[in-house]
């Protein structure tokens, strides 16, 4: 069973939201999954917040062998960098 850490897509057209999950590589983009691991809103309006990640869960999957999509990596990074910065 190989997982992957992707974005699975929710929210409305043309208002888009991402939540962070660890799902089957062969499963559906919206399918099934097997954690949450946190949220993105690309667009965030007012107090919003734009990047929600449990970086101690990201931290376990990824030592179990889930690998990140290159979008989601990049999303870990910058919530390690905004965590770091005490933002």
């Amino acid at each position: 069973m190989a997982l992957r850490i992707r974005l699975q897509r929710l929210g409305r057209r043309h208002r888009p939201l991402y939540r962070l999950v660890v799902a089957e590589a062969l499963a559906r983009r919206d399918g099934r999954f097997v954690e949450n691991l946190g949220d993105y809103n690309p667009s965030p309006r007012g107090q919003e917040r734009r990047l929600l990640v449990r970086l101690d869960r990201v931290d376990h999957w990824i030592g179990v062998g889930a690998l990140p999509t290159d979008t989601v990596r990049s999303l870990i990074r910058e919530a390690r960098s905004a965590a770091a910065s005490g933002a």
